[in-house]
């Protein structure tokens, strides 16, 4: 992170490594700045790279740039605390070598730095292993005394920023307003569930269609408390999109589909599967909520996916959802919930949350049983329409 964190501790710890091994000592010359095989001197060597303490982050960035070789490899060290510029420097040095790859590690002390940036925006471009010192964890660190360990938690508690950051490897909460920590996401990616957790529930798919050249149309399935893969598809006509929405219906047997209609881009694919027998829901996303908390039904949807996740909903394993689902905050206007504007989402996030945003379309109405479980004398056309319905009084009124 400094000049003196280099210096003292990796640059040290070089040194002490050096020291244990004999291949190391004969092969490589540690210096004060350098690091260099004895053979390739000038092509084969380890450099210590710093910036000044009152250095912004681009010029933090640039302390990486204009390193170019056929094999490069960067460590950064504590990189829980550097800018993503450094990240974005040392990516650019990849882009015309041989073999290349960036090492980080650090403690999760902070969601601004580029170790947050490599758990959540970029997770499907890493490697992650993490580090616990928890003391109830059996796959704890043996680094971290675990009398030490319990005695932290006992004084601080184990939600403390402090003990989440150093002890339990987990990046703590930057402020009261984000929806979603990126631990609570990635515990639910690929979280496996019985199928006896959400067979009740109904199926429904959510639709977010693209508004633009670089959005996604994604087609998000959900049953109950499990999600399954969602379908994402480019460049396609609303008469295409509306075919394979009914292709997934048929295959995955949904009974409603929710699809986004805000400024009316979802009109031509409603209009196709009304056209085609089906009752699709129109959604929009600024109408008011139906929850007068909510300052509209885009908060009121995204509020609902958040307590989801917490309470044990199960994401397919796509690495891209941790972005999407961590990166949006929200705020209170005029006492009701509102989520963030989502430009700013896409400019902080660098692409739409299309994913999440379709997700979020099955929030739009209340979980309720599948149409098997109709009440008796009920029947249904198998596509989600009672076709006769039951009324408890009747059979009273006969009496």
């Amino acid at each position: 992170v400094t000049t003196d964190n280099l210096k003292d501790n990796l640059w040290k710890e070089f040194a002490v490594w050096q020291a244990r091994s004999k291949f190391l000592s004969a092969a490589f010359v540690w210096t004060k700045e350098r690091i260099f095989a004895k053979d390739h001197p000038e092509t084969w060597f380890i450099s210590a790279r710093s910036w000044s303490k009152k250095a912004n982050p681009d010029e933090q960035g640039r302390t990486l740039s204009g390193l170019h070789a056929k094999y490069i490899f960067y460590l950064v060290d504590e990189s829980g605390d550097i800018a993503p510029a450094v990240g974005r420097s040392a990516e650019q040095g990849l882009s015309n070598c041989v073999w290349g790859k960036i090492l980080q590690g650090g403690n999760p002390t902070s969601h601004e730095g580029m170790l947050y940036q490599a758990a959540t925006v970029q997770r499907h471009l890493w490697r992650l292993i993490s580090i616990t010192g928890d003391p109830d964890d059996p796959r704890r660190s043996p680094r971290i005394s675990m009398d030490w360990a319990r005695e932290q938690i006992a004084l601080y508690g184990r939600d403390n920023p402090w003990v989440m950051a150093y002890i339990l490897g987990l990046f703590p909460p930057t402020s009261i307003n984000a929806l979603l920590g990126p631990d609570e996401v990635n515990a639910a990616l690929g979280r496996h569930l019985r199928i006896d957790q959400y067979e009740w529930a109904q199926k429904r798919l959510g639709v977010d269609v693209a508004r633009f050249g670089d959005d996604r149309t994604v087609i998000f399935p959900r049953q109950g408390l499990a999600s399954f893969t969602p379908t994402v598809l480019r460049g396609m006509r609303t008469t295409d999109i509306a075919a394979r929405i009914q292709q997934i219906k048929r295959d995955f047997k949904s009974e409603v589909e929710l699809v986004d209609d805000t400024g009316h881009w979802g009109h031509g694919v409603i209009d196709n599967l009304l056209a085609a027998g089906h009752s699709p829901l129109a959604i929009m996303f600024h109408a008011p909520a139906l929850d007068p908390r909510y300052k509209n039904r885009r908060a009121e949807m995204w509020i609902e996916m958040a307590e989801w996740v917490k309470r044990g909903g199960a994401l397919p394993n796509v690495p891209e959802l941790s972005g999407e689902l961590t990166t949006p905050t929200y705020t209170f206007v005029q006492g009701k919930f509102m989520l963030e504007d989502k430009d700013q989402i896409k400019a902080r996030l660098g692409r739409s949350p299309d994913l999440a945003d379709a997700l979020a379309l099955t929030f739009a109405i209340p979980d309720q049983p599948q149409s098997e479980g109709l009440l008796p004398g009920q029947r249904s056309d198998g596509q989600g329409k009672v076709l006769s319905d039951y009324d408890p009084f009747a059979e009273e009124a006969t009496r």
